[in-house]
């Protein structure tokens, strides 16, 4: 299942896209679907093309030659506007390979008919990138389609097709054998480019977006930024204030207990008394360390959560590759997204054993958290899986969970994070 503002199913874990399903698991990706995802995408990619080449070709010609009778005008005004269903046709190629999909960028015409439509379709930036998309797709990128798709399947055949009797053929046969053998590598890593491309000239820009979902996007920034800045208050409060108190009655207890001969009741009740607010007050410092642990504001996110780690009841395997600090919105996401996720595990997955693995890929921060245990792990359950992505959410990160019954149970968090 896949938490991303909102919880929907899927057949199986997923990554964002095929590029970066390649990029995480480079072999387990092969017996998956995204290897034939990749291959349906350029393959409609190609067959749209030629259709979209033969069109606009055709409707720019004509405008052209008959230009002068009036008619060419309206021709290129439709060659104009051809980058709308073309681009509409990419947002829904582009679901081949990204799962997290493209929202629309144009709004509706105030008014109704057809010159206020027109009016508005001319006037927005976003019609305009859809056309250069169009034009960049059928002088380019059409032909790099084909390029590959011929390296992945032509150039092999023909290479292994060369006469078996002669003996200069055999280099060229093991050629196209590796080469078909590289073809899911190589058709998914010019997939993920050529969908990253568009995705890039096809998202909404701010001023495109609705506004009454841009106002509840930054109002949950705004909430995130208001109860870290209440959490720091409430550790510093409890740090400087209660568990001082405390101290110093441990103290008064101590004290107390010298001026009481030891084998009185008086006595026993005193260090009873002074066992238990010991006990309190290892327990208000843990509670103190897990709203702002030092480790995580001195050292950043991998040595913080090497800590954490290191207290977790279940043995953790910790593979992170992270250089230097992070953003702090998306250190502090990550460090409690990874906490809440350890916790959920030694509460309710009967698990012996944790994998951590932290990537940044591009500009996605990516950490996974891997268990052997029961799996079966339910957002409904009541296992804090529902905070955990919606804190995600604040940041337009995501949460992607494979829990089968029986296990394991992977829980994959991705964050934007660009480098810089």
């Amino acid at each position: 299942m896949t938490y991303r503002g909102g919880m929907r199913s899927s057949g199986g874990l997923r990554s964002r896209t095929a590029w970066q399903a390649m990029a995480l698991q480079p072999v387990g990706f092969l017996t998956s679907a995204w290897p034939w995802r990749a291959l349906l995408y350029l393959i409609s990619g190609v067959l749209a093309g030629a259709v979209a080449m033969f069109l606009f070709v055709a409707v720019v010609t004509i405008g052209i030659l008959t230009v002068v009778v009036g008619v060419g005008a309206v021709l290129l005004l439709a060659a104009a506007l051809m980058g709308l269903p073309f681009a509409r046709l990419e947002r829904w190629r582009l679901r081949l390979v990204d799962l997290d999909g493209l929202q629309e960028p144009h709004r509706p015409p105030q008014q109704p008919g057809l010159r206020a439509w027109l009016r508005c379709r001319l006037a927005e930036p976003a019609t305009w990138r859809e056309l250069i998309l169009m034009v960049i797709s059928l002088t380019a990128l059409w032909w790099v389609d084909i390029a590959v798709l011929g390296l992945a399947f032509v150039v092999p055949a023909l290479c292994i097709g060369a006469p078996i009797d002669d003996p200069p053929a055999w280099p060229w046969a093991v050629l196209g054998v590796l080469l078909l053998l590289a073809a899911p590598y190589s058709l998914t890593a010019w997939t993920g480019a050529r969908a990253t491309l568009c995705r890039i000239v096809l998202a909404p820009r701010d001023a495109e977006v609705d506004p009454n979902l841009k106002e509840i996007s930054e109002s949950r920034a705004r909430l995130l930024d208001g109860f870290e800045a209440e959490r720091v208050r409430i550790e510093r409060d409890l740090h400087d204030g209660a568990q001082q108190r405390l101290v110093s009655l441990s103290v008064m207890l101590g004290l107390m207990m010298l001026d009481v001969p030891e084998d009185s009741p008086l006595h026993r009740e005193i260090e009873s008394a002074q066992e238990q607010l010991t006990l309190a007050l290892a327990d208000l410092r843990h509670l103190v360390r897990g709203l702002n642990p030092l480790v995580f504001t001195d050292n950043g996110l991998v040595a913080a959560i090497e800590e954490a780690a290191s207290r977790f009841p279940v043995p953790v395997s910790l593979d992170l590759r992270l250089t230097g600090r992070l953003p702090q919105p998306v250190e502090t996401a990550a460090y409690y997204a990874v906490t809440e996720a350890l916790a959920n595990v030694a509460k309710h997955s009967l698990a012996t054993r944790v994998d951590l693995i932290g990537r940044h890929h591009a500009d996605i921060l990516v950490l996974e958290v891997r268990d052997n245990g029961v799996g079966g792990a339910d957002v409904s359950g009541g296992t804090g899986l529902t905070g955990l992505a919606d804190r995600l959410a604040v940041l337009d990160g995501s949460l992607r969970i494979s829990s089968p019954p029986g296990g394991p149970t992977l829980v994959l968090m991705e964050i934007p994070c660009p480098f810089g």
